[in-house]
């Protein structure tokens, strides 16, 4: 009991945690104050809600933070759904999912400084409720609209208000959000962690549906996200593709399909029109062993989709495929490239296009194997 009552707490250390064990003393045993003890100097908040592959590219700016802001304790609020790809991540002290326990922390605490670079009125909103010594991006004014806190921030608003800005802007997003931070564009990256259970988890799966491990595996996404539908390749293209991988000399890889619950008949249609060359991931994979999965491919095929973000993120070879959405505002950090459909209003954003064929149609099947085949074979 004695010891019980003397036990050190560093509560200013940036992880305590306070309702569970830190990270090292659980992987350690390791009690404060230890030799990771990291005094903290200031805490954020960021608030990033949507969508998945949103939140997961936005990790990109954390290595960027914490070497600029040495000593920082970081929380991050997001959807329920996101919070998956925020587990493990060593640059977040603590992740906060939107709802009832988001506006507790809200109401309850006092932050230095809060991140949000959602011009969406819930994170602007929440952005404006947060108390904060500093806050950078977007917040709603209490007239009720949403205003940016700097010119960078205001400038990166009117590409979301303005068509035409979007569609000629260069710049990819992370280097436009550096801006807004007032951060230097180097040394970001994708920050997620997979454990070794789960990379052990997703092997299993893998040879459970009779993927031989030593050999290189070619993953393709078929889906193109439920917001934008025109991102998505046609489903004889994808048949066509895997047909002539199948037969390629060259290619000497398993094909292995991926999709959500949108993708599951797609891709059950797409597997009986290639006559059993391909094998199926499933379309109901929980996140994390989606992103283990992907993991083990030597090559991912996407769409500008989450499965992109976690191909990039789990460093796979990519070759994504670009229609109605920006490809500059992607960056591949060296680990791919892109197919952009040829025609002069590609970055459209439009939901609904009358135009035969369209942008995603009008990608050739060739130009995409022959990127295919040069990243399986770089990745070697």
């Amino acid at each position: 009991m004695n010891d019980l009552k003397n036990r050190l707490i560093s509560y200013d250390c940036r992880f305590y945690a306070g309702d569970r064990p830190c990270i090292w003393h659980k992987q350690e045993g390791l009690l404060c104050k230890c030799r990771q003890y990291e005094p903290t100097k200031e805490t954020l908040l960021i608030i990033k809600l949507d969508a998945i592959g949103d939140v997961l590219r936005t990790t990109c700016l954390l290595p960027v933070i914490a070497k600029a802001w040495t000593g920082i304790k970081i929380s991050w609020i997001t959807r329920p759904e996101s919070v998956p790809l925020l587990e493990n991540n060593p640059y977040i002290a603590e992740v906060i999912p939107y709802g009832m326990d988001a506006f507790v922390h809200l109401s309850s605490r006092t932050f230095d400084r809060v991140v949000n670079l959602d011009a969406g009125k819930t994170s602007a909103g929440m952005a404006a409720l947060a108390s904060a010594g500093h806050k950078t991006g977007y917040v709603m004014h209490e007239a009720g609209y949403v205003t940016g806190t700097n010119q960078a921030a205001e400038e990166w608003l009117r590409m979301g208000v303005f068509d035409d800005l979007k569609k000629v802007n260069k710049r990819s997003y992370q280097d436009i959000m550096c801006s807004i931070l007032g951060l230097p564009a180097d040394g970001m990256e994708y920050v997620l962690k997979l454990t070794d259970a789960e990379l052990k988890n997703a092997d299993d799966h893998l040879k459970k549906i009779g993927i031989a491990l030593n050999k290189h595996i070619i993953g393709i996404h078929t889906g193109g996200g439920g917001r934008w539908r025109l991102k998505q390749w046609k489903e004889e293209s994808f048949i066509q593709l895997i047909s002539e991988l199948a037969a390629d000399p060259h290619t000497d890889a398993q094909i292995l399909l991926f999709g959500g619950p949108l993708e599951a008949e797609l891709n059950k249609r797409i597997a009986k029109s290639v006559n059993g060359t391909v094998f199926d991931a499933g379309s109901d994979n929980a996140l994390r062993h989606f992103a283990s999965l992907v993991k083990q491919c030597s090559v991912i095929l996407s769409a500008d989709s989450l499965a992109m973000h976690i191909a990039l993120a789990t460093g796979r070879r990519t070759v994504v495929l670009f229609g109605p959405t920006s490809s500059s505002e992607i960056e591949l950090f060296g680990l791919g490239e892109k197919i952009i459909a040829p025609l002069e209003c590609v970055s459209c954003y439009k939901k609904e296009c009358d135009i035969i064929p369209n942008c995603m149609d009008s990608l050739s099947v060739e130009v995409v194997k022959k990127a295919v085949l040069r990243q399986l074979h770089s990745g070697r």
